[in-house]
């Protein structure tokens, strides 16, 4: 019985990196490509993208045309242009060519425009491609393929199995039939298994389904997901203004999409500007992209830090207060991130319109109170038992319980205020809460503080 496949792990590239870079050292070209071609396309980009700039010369000289179209659809977007731009004009039209128009578009895309123009001109398929390079990426054009099969309500089940045959559609079409009428204007669809099916006289018209999900090619690439994921669509049609049938977007894309959404709002999160950062950018682009939100937070940080300043004289009195500041400004921030991961969530996957803002907001202002006094009285009568001193233990329950309220309620406002801007809910969602938390917990605290200052020192 043949095994299954589970796919190969980093530390096995890299050992297929040395094996390639041993073997173009030793000027063995045959086994380095060879070596090379034995992975997974997937696999093949992973180890391509880890040479250095003249290996990676060296091979791409020895790839056939095929297999060098298979390597750039699996690329990053900057490295497949780093490679493109290597190319000759007629080589990299040949690839685009090869390639899916989607991924060619892409490509196309990343060149400058007089490069670009260049290698249409000298492209076979450039009509396939051409209709793409308008779109905004981020767009349901901009994702979308025109690598689709199309049929019309007349014909029979076994004339449109007879023009698959002669089309003879690639692995990555849609397994999804359109149907469009004389003005290719998208009516329905059609699986092949009810194609396959269908009596061989049965007319198109009368086996597809009319009601159809699609988009438009301006539809937000997230929102496009978000329908595809809601109804477990493995494609989803895309037509322009006049119902036009314009592409299709497939599983694949929808993946590489929910992938993309996701980095981006968890970097956000994380003060993390540019999706495209990770283990293995430069030292110095790490550094350019994430300094600024230090910056920032660093000035936040100042303005918490003032706050604390204008009780220097109570702080004075009381010294173990220091001690405690800290807890409240920390329950605070931890409440506020809960809040505004699940804030987020539901904003990125649409689970919240206008009318449940103000209802949400409530929740997480009720969520965060109702643990504000659990964790608060758990705390002061912590503090109670550890320093005898009652009073701290009310001060330390009452910030807490107003604090974490506070974080609650900014954990939901922040990110949908920011959405109402027309702002990524993420940008500076946590920046502006830890702000919040931080600030408003240390002048509970220590206002408080000052309101129980006879009794503090009496005792």
């Amino acid at each position: 019985m043949r095994d299954v496949k589970s796919g190969i792990d980093r530390s096995e590239i890299n050992e297929t990196v040395q094996r390639i870079s041993c073997s173009l050292e030793a000027d063995d070209m045959q086994r380095a490509v060879k070596t090379l071609l034995a992975l997974h396309p997937a696999d093949r980009a992973l180890a391509f993208s880890a040479l250095n700039v003249q290996e990676r010369a060296q091979l791409l000289a020895r790839l056939d045309i095929p297999t060098t179209a298979d390597l750039l659809e699996e690329l990053e977007d900057p490295q497949a242009r780093d490679v493109a731009e290597t190319f000759t004009n007629e080589r990299l039209a040949d690839v685009l060519d090869e390639m899916e128009p989607d991924e060619a578009a892409d490509v196309l895309g990343d060149l400058s425009p007089d490069r670009a123009a260049e290698a249409l001109s000298a492209m076979e398929e450039a009509a396939d491609v051409l209709p793409l390079l308008p779109h905004d990426d981020e767009s349901a054009g901009g994702l979308m393929t025109t690598s689709f099969i199309s049929l019309h309500p007349d014909q029979t089940a076994a004339e449109a199995i007879d023009y698959l045959r002669e089309v003879s559609p690639g692995e990555e079409t849609p397994y999804y039939l359109y149907v469009i009428d004389s003005a290719s204007r998208l009516i329905g669809v059609l699986s092949l298994r009810n194609l396959v099916v269908a009596p061989p006289d049965a007319a198109i018209g009368s086996i597809m389904d009319p009601d159809t999900y699609h988009v438009t090619t301006q539809t937000d690439q997230e929102d496009a997901a978000r329908l595809m994921v809601r109804y477990d669509l493995a494609s989803l049609p895309v037509v322009n203004d006049l119902g036009i049938l314009s592409g299709v977007i497939t599983y694949d894309d929808l993946v590489d999409v929910l992938d993309d959404e996701a980095t981006e709002d968890i970097y956000l999160l994380a003060n993390v500007s540019d999706a495209d950062l990770g283990i293995d950018s430069s030292l110095m682009l790490s550094i350019r992209r994430r300094l600024p939100w230090l910056y920032l937070s660093a000035l936040t940080a100042f303005f918490a830090s003032w706050v604390i300043a204008q009780f220097e004289g109570v702080i004075a009195q009381v010294a173990v207060l220091a001690a405690f500041q800290s807890v409240v400004a920390g329950l605070g921030g931890n409440t506020a991130t809960q809040s505004l991961a699940i804030i987020v969530r539901a904003i990125a996957l649409g689970e919240i319109d206008r009318g449940q803002s103000i209802r949400t907001v409530l929740k997480e202002g009720a969520t965060g109170l109702i643990q504000g006094i659990a964790v608060g009285l758990a705390a002061g009568l912590g503090v109670y038992i550890w320093q005898g001193n009652v009073y701290i233990g009310i001060i330390l329950a009452l910030a807490l319980i107003g604090n974490m309220l506070l974080a609650g309620l900014a954990g939901a406002m922040v990110p949908l205020s920011l959405k109402a801007l027309n702002l990524d809910p993420a940008l500076a969602s946590s920046v502006l809460v830890t702000t919040i938390t931080d600030s408003v917990g240390f002048a509970l605290f220590l206002g408080l503080a000052t309101l129980f200052l006879p009794h503090l020192i009496q005792t």
